[in-house]
C-alpha cells in the first residue's frame, strides 16, 4: 500500500521558514520523481518544486531562491524548506510521487 505522509506545516509571520516533511511507504523510493503541488482556498493547485532520483530540481518562477526541495533516499522522505515565506504562499502543501500518487496535504499559513 503506497502512502505518502507530509508533515511541518503550521502558521507562521511573513519571513519566516519552515521544513515540509513527506515519509513514503509502499513504493520505490529511490526510483521515483518527488514533488511538492500546494493549493490556495479557490485556486487550483500548482507545482511547487519537484526532484528526480539523480537530484536534477525544478521550482515554480514565484518559489525560486526561497524554496529548496532535498530528498534522503535512505529516508524515503523529502523536503521542502520554505525561507522568506509570504502571505501569497499560504495553501495545503501535496506531496506527490508525479505517478498518481499524494498525501493527504499539510497547511501553510503565512500572516502579514
Amino acid at each position: 500500500q503506497v502512502q505518502l505522509v507530509e508533515s511541518g506545516g503550521g502558521l507562521v509571520q511573513a519571513g519566516e521558514s519552515l521544513r515540509l516533511s513527506c515519509a513514503a511507504s509502499g513504493i520505490i523510493f529511490s526510483f521515483n520523481v518527488m514533488g511538492w503541488y500546494r493549493q490556495a482556498p479557490g485556486k487550483q493547485r500548482e507545482f511547487v518544486a519537484s526532484i528526480t532520483s539523480g537530484g536534477f530540481t525544478n521550482y515554480l518562477d514565484s518559489v525560486k531562491g526561497r524554496f529548496t526541495i532535498s530528498r534522503d533516499n535512505a529516508k524515503n522522505t523529502v523536503y521542502l524548506q520554505m525561507n522568506g515565506l509570504k502571505p501569497d504562499d499560504t495553501a495545503a502543501y501535496y506531496c506527490t510521487n508525479l505517478a498518481g500518487r499524494w498525501g493527504q496535504g499539510t497547511q501553510v499559513t503565512v500572516s502579514s
